[in-house]
């Protein structure tokens, strides 16, 4: 039975933990600070709750003991206090953290890590899955050109101005619009603006648009550095959705008043549970002395999975945090330290129970081509 602390009751927090007890074979305690979000949890073989305020470090430790890991669903910027808790004790570190500076954190406390502790940030869709997909691609060329990631997480009925619902953290979305971006051009690591690099395609008979955003690309910069000209992530929204945060982030200067931001939009804009996850990894570069593009392109609809309900971004985010958990204990990871989405390869994460949920035929429609330049 793994003993596991999941730290966190909101909307991913509480999928993760019911694949987790589910499945079988976990003992999930699900810490949160917020009574009223334990409450919706049902508590019973496998899944237990604990009142614990995170910011409290002996809490935290003390909640920890006995876990063999702990797995973090809280806004990022908590995340550096879960780690060096659960390297003290012993715990091996998982998180859905899409910020920068948090990973390197984190990576650099996985140095200290104790044999068998391992520390896998960005476990959810973008980062997380997006750079098993693309690293995949980038493993069947003899030498590369240009990686492209490109993911949106969108109401399927989108009826306001901004064409746009909540469906994860507002916290997390005013990171990725708010902080600067990591890039390669021509050869070198760049950082780029968040909200720029605007770019419109059609799929479906849809309009999209996509745009520079922060966090997404995860530890991919850093892996294919020296081997790729360019690589970049853009987020998708529907058109039309950027101009409009351009205008509150840039021109009214809200990214510099991110409470107020954040209290605007969790006041007027309302969450989903109808909505879509996009992915769209695109690979170019040489295969038997030819210029050749591949595309992993995949739509994930809201819809049951294991007898619940899930929007579409529970589902993959809580999935791919779950998948990587299980993997860790299978022994399918490196045994110590700083593990990167880009060790997973792709035909283990999908063959693995959780991770299926990406490949499930009725709410995946993939698409893999080929195409000589």
């Amino acid at each position: 039975m793994h003993r596991v602390l999941l730290l966190g009751a909101g909307k991913i927090g509480q999928a993760a933990a019911h694949f987790l007890s589910a499945a079988g074979g976990y003992d999930v305690l699900v810490a949160d600070a917020d009574e009223r979000a334990l409450a919706r949890l049902e508590s019973g073989d496998g899944l237990s709750t604990l009142h614990l305020d995170a910011a409290n470090p002996q809490a935290l430790r003390n909640a920890m003991a006995g876990r063999h890991a702990v797995l973090s669903a809280l806004s990022f910027d908590m995340n550096r206090a879960v780690a060096e808790a659960a390297l003290d004790s012993g715990s091996s570190y998982f998180d859905l953290t899409e910020d920068v500076e948090t990973t390197k954190f984190v990576k650099a406390v996985a140095a200290k890590a104790s044999d068998g502790q391992v520390f896998m940030p960005q476990c959810g869709l973008a980062p997380g899955f997006v750079s098993v997909a693309a690293y995949d691609l980038t493993r069947q060329f003899d030498k590369l050109d240009e990686v492209r990631l490109r993911v949106g997480a969108l109401p399927q009925f989108p009826t306001n101005e901004m064409k746009y619902n909540l469906t994860w953290s507002t916290d997390g979305l005013i990171n990725e619009y708010g902080n600067p971006c990591e890039a390669i051009h021509d050869g070198r690591a760049i950082a780029t603006l968040p909200l720029e690099g605007l770019e419109h395609f059609s799929l479906d008979g849809i309009d999209y648009e996509a745009f520079n955003t922060s966090g997404g690309v995860g530890t991919l910069c850093e892996t294919l550095d020296a081997r790729v000209r360019n690589l970049d992530y853009k987020t998708i929204r529907y058109r039309g959705h950027r101009e409009l945060f351009v205008f509150l982030m840039n021109e009214l200067r809200l990214n510099a008043r991110r409470a107020v931001l954040k209290d605007i939009l969790e006041n007027a804009v309302p969450a989903t549970p109808q909505d879509v996850v996009l992915i769209f990894c695109t690979v170019s570069g040489w295969r038997d002395g030819r210029l050749v593009q591949l595309t992993d392109a995949r739509k994930i609809y809201h819809g049951t999975c294991m007898g619940r309900d899930y929007s579409a971004i529970q589902m993959t985010t809580a999935s791919a945090l779950c998948a990587a958990v299980d993997l860790h204990f299978a022994g399918a990871l490196p045994g110590r330290g700083f593990v990167r989405q880009e060790q997973v390869s792709l035909d283990t994460f999908l063959s693995n129970r959780f991770g299926k949920c990406y490949a499930t035929p009725e709410r995946v429609v993939p698409a893999r081509a080929e195409m000589a330049l």
